[in-house]
């Protein structure tokens, strides 16, 4: 195969992988409501309690518990002053809504201003993130990992009791390190509303940080 039918090949597959991501997608429910940290969420209908303290929209956010994948060490949250950060927190990168959830943060993401910090938290070992980024090409999100005690869904009010893995949402801080949005969707089979999530986070993109 020469270089160029082997570009057209490689621009096609892409194209089609996206594409079938997208229609993927578009075949799962998103739920636009939330409930608040710190009560249930439902599984099929089943409810799970969430364990932990509750954050609340104007408190200040902390990620000292998770480990960045990447670096395998603790978040640099000097690093992240003046940005603002958009946290998409899922149960398992490895199950379909998680990926789908993942892929619209990495896909879509793309568009958002680049003082905007896109990260994706779980459970998941950060061996299994970073595996997952690479097999996905979606190594423009920061992965962060919760996996050793839970401490950060302990700490959020989003650790799910007994599977203990994270509850599915999403959470918007501002420049000045201040919770400004939370989504945690009450049915984790469901997508969150990602669309509302971008635009709130570009409005707070816009925000002078003095």
């Amino acid at each position: 195969m020469n270089r160029t039918i082997f570009k057209v090949f490689t621009v096609c597959a892409v194209s089609f992988f996206l594409t079938a991501c997208a229609a993927h997608r578009a075949q799962m429910k998103v739920d636009f409501g939330s409930v608040s940290p710190g009560t249930q969420v439902a599984r099929k209908g089943t409810p799970l309690s969430l364990i932990g303290t509750p954050i609340a929209v104007g408190q200040k956010m902390s990620l000292k518990h998770l480990v960045d994948a990447a670096s395998m060490s603790g978040v640099n949250e000097d690093g992240l002053r003046g940005k603002v950060l958009l946290l998409s927190i899922v149960p398992s990168i490895d199950t379909k809504v998680c990926e789908a959830q993942t892929h619209y943060l990495g896909e879509e993401g793309d568009k958002l201003p680049k003082n905007i910090v896109r990260m994706t938290i779980s459970r998941d070992t950060p061996f299994a993130q970073m595996r997952f980024a690479e097999e996905a090409k979606l190594t423009d999100i920061q992965y962060l990992s919760d996996y050793k005690a839970g401490d950060f869904g302990k700490s959020t009010g989003l650790l799910i009791d007994g599977p203990m893995l994270l509850a599915r949402s999403v959470i918007l801080v501002d420049q000045q390190g201040v919770i400004q949005y939370i989504q945690v969707v009450p049915e984790i089979t469901h997508l969150p509303d990602m669309e509302k999530a971008f635009a709130k986070a570009i409005d707070l993109a816009k925000r002078p940080t003095g």
